[in-house]
C-alpha cells in the first residue's frame, strides 16, 4: 500500500519541508529496500557527518558539469582507474529526498584541481565537478576516477547536497583500505563512527571500480 508523503514528514512551516513536498518525495514502497525498516519503524538514521568544503570548489562551473567526469566537452580523460561513484539521498527516516542536487569535486590523476588557487595545471580532458539532480528514488551516480592524492592528503572526492536554495550537506568520500587516510588530520578527526560513515570501498566492477556511498541528510 503506497502511503501519503506528508503522513512520513513532521507537520512543520520550516521553508525546507515546504521545498521537500513541493519537489514530490516518494513512498514508502519506492524506497530501497535496505532503508524500508527505518522508514516503517520510525527509527532514525544518523546524517552523514559535514566535513570542511576546502579550497577548491569552483569558482565558475565548468560548462560540462554532467554525472561523467572523464570527459570534459569531447576530450575523453583516461588516466587513472575509472570509478563509478554512486547511492541514495535519503533523510534520517529513510524517505529519498527526490529532487535534491548532489555535486562532486575532486583533483585529477596529477593531484590538481580546475581552480585558479591551484595554478590552472589541472588536465583540460578532466572535468573534474559534476552535478546531477535525484528522482522519486534518491538515486545518483557519477562516472569518475578512483580519487587521487595530493600534498598533504589522502585520497578524497568532496560531496555536496543542495535542495533548491539550501545547501543540506557538504563532505568527503574516502577510499576504504588507503594507506593515507591514517595520516590524514581532516579524516582522523571524524572519529571511528564519522570514519565508517565516509569511507567505503571501491571494488572492481565490469566497467571499472564501483563505490556505493548512501547520503543521509537532515531536512
Amino acid at each position: 500500500m503506497r502511503l501519503d508523503p506528508i503522513q512520513v514528514l513532521p507537520a512543520s512551516n520550516d521553508r525546507r519541508y515546504l521545498l521537500l513536498k513541493s519537489a514530490g518525495l516518494v513512498a514508502a514502497s519506492a524506497a530501497p529496500a535496505w532503508l524500508r525498516p527505518a522508514w516503517a519503524q520510525g527509527t532514525r538514521l544518523q546524517p552523514t557527518p559535514s566535513q570542511t568544503e576546502g579550497p577548491f570548489y569552483p569558482e565558475r562551473l565548468p560548462a560540462d558539469h554532467d554525472f561523467d567526469l572523464l570527459r570534459n566537452g569531447q576530450a575523453d580523460y583516461t588516466a587513472g582507474q575509472t570509478a563509478w561513484v554512486e547511492g541514495v539521498v535519503t533523510d534520517t527516516l529513510g524517505v529519498p529526498v527526490a529532487g535534491a542536487e548532489v555535486e562532486i569535486w575532486q583533483c585529477d590523476q596529477q593531484g590538481h584541481y580546475h581552480h585558479p588557487r591551484d595554478g590552472g595545471l589541472a588536465d583540460p580532458a578532466f572535468q573534474g565537478f559534476g552535478r546531477v539532480t535525484v528522482g522519486k528514488d534518491g538515486r545518483y551516480r557519477f562516472r569518475t576516477l578512483r580519487p587521487a592524492k595530493y600534498t598533504g592528503r589522502t585520497p578524497h572526492i568532496h560531496v555536496k547536497v543542495r535542495l533548491g536554495n539550501t545547501d543540506l550537506l557538504t563532505t568527503q568520500l574516502y577510499v576504504a583500505g588507503d594507506p593515507g587516510n591514517a595520516s590524514d588530520s581532516i579524516w582522523r578527526r571524524l572519529g571511528t563512527q564519522g570514519q565508517s560513515a565516509v569511507t567505503v570501498p571501491f571494488a572492481q566492477w565490469s566497467d571499472g571500480l564501483r563505490a556505493v556511498f548512501p547520503i543521509v541528510v537532515k531536512v
